[in-house]
């Protein structure tokens, strides 16, 4: 078996060049990889090992290959902030195939109250989950706020579903297929903020460039918030847009007409860390990092997912 170079491989960053399309392609398949989600509690402790011993600079007889591929299998069961092992389906291993269900289900069962509500509390309960796993920062976040942001974002999905339901009985059918992308990007607009309000009070952890953690910030927070509510609308909207202009013309086939369970497995098939800069952290924040004997220009953190 080949060792690892002695050089030290810094683990920390993606294997592949973010600065390239490839590289950064090859890291998302990486990171969503579906089949993470099968590997045995057995596998996930040794992975673990093995990256906690290679922080610490302890020689291991592995070769490269097998040191990234368990960086990898971290990454996808590990929060980043807490080091736990987090919940199966809020890993990133399991969004697509997870997504992909629940996306394809509320745009084929949209038309009936019962439909419309069962699916978008179900789909706000899976995003709960989501939104809870991968948190940022490592301040527990209590079961009131839980309750709290899980019913709004439950009644404000399924309040705006079935109010535009009812609104565009009037218009041509197509336009009502897109009231479940409109339901769920308004639940994301509340569900996110309020999930993670207490990292607007308390702030998260920032980083300077080499992982050193230089404090809390809230301006960070509101950053990494409103990407995440912009990037959850953005990341829905091709899966949430382009199936309803497909399928309004498919059902118009005899084939869909002779065979309309296939409408939902149909529609199922259809269907990061950021920096900113010291000067745009809160007044508290900038002058900590100032004080320091070399000040970073610029601070990193976990934005969540």
């Amino acid at each position: 078996m080949s060792s690892l170079p002695a050089h030290r491989i810094n683990i920390e960053e993606p294997r592949y060049d973010q600065e390239t399309f490839v590289g950064r392609a090859k890291h998302f398949f990486i990171t969503t990889n579906p089949l993470n989600v099968l590997a045995t509690t057995s596998q996930l402790n040794n992975a673990k090992d093995i990256v906690e011993r290679y922080r610490k600079g302890e020689s291991l007889q592995i070769n490269e290959d097998d040191l990234w591929r368990a960086k990898q299998l971290y990454d996808s069961a590990y929060h980043p902030d807490t080091k736990e092992k987090m919940f199966l389906i809020g890993r990133m291993s399991a969004q697509v195939p997870m997504n992909m269900t629940i996306t394809g289900c509320m745009m084929t069962f949209y038309k009936t109250t019962p439909a419309v509500i069962f699916w978008q509390w179900f789909n706000q309960t899976f995003n709960a989950v989501v939104n809870y796993t991968n948190r940022s920062g490592d301040h527990p976040i209590p079961v009131s706020q839980l309750g709290i942001s899980y019913a709004l974002a439950t009644g404000g999905a399924v309040g705006t579903a079935l109010g535009i339901n009812s609104l565009v009985k009037r218009f041509p059918p197509l336009i009502g297929r897109f009231v479940p992308f409109t339901a769920v990007a308004s639940a994301n607009c509340i569900n996110i903020p309020c999930m993670r309000s207490r990292e607007l009070s308390n702030g998260i952890p920032i980083f300077d460039e080499n992982g050193n953690r230089l404090g809390e910030s809230t301006a960070a927070a509101r950053s990494a918030i409103s990407q995440v509510v912009i990037s959850r609308i953005l990341m829905a909207s091709p899966g949430m847009m382009i199936p309803p202009l497909i399928m309004n013309q498919l059902e118009k086939k005899p084939f869909m007409q002779k065979m309309p369970y296939l409408n939902a497995p149909i529609q199922v098939l259809l269907v990061g860390f950021f920096s900113m800069k010291v000067s745009h952290l809160e007044k508290a924040a900038q002058e900590k990092i100032l004080a320091l004997p070399s000040p970073p220009e610029k601070v990193y953190f976990n934005k969540g997912l």
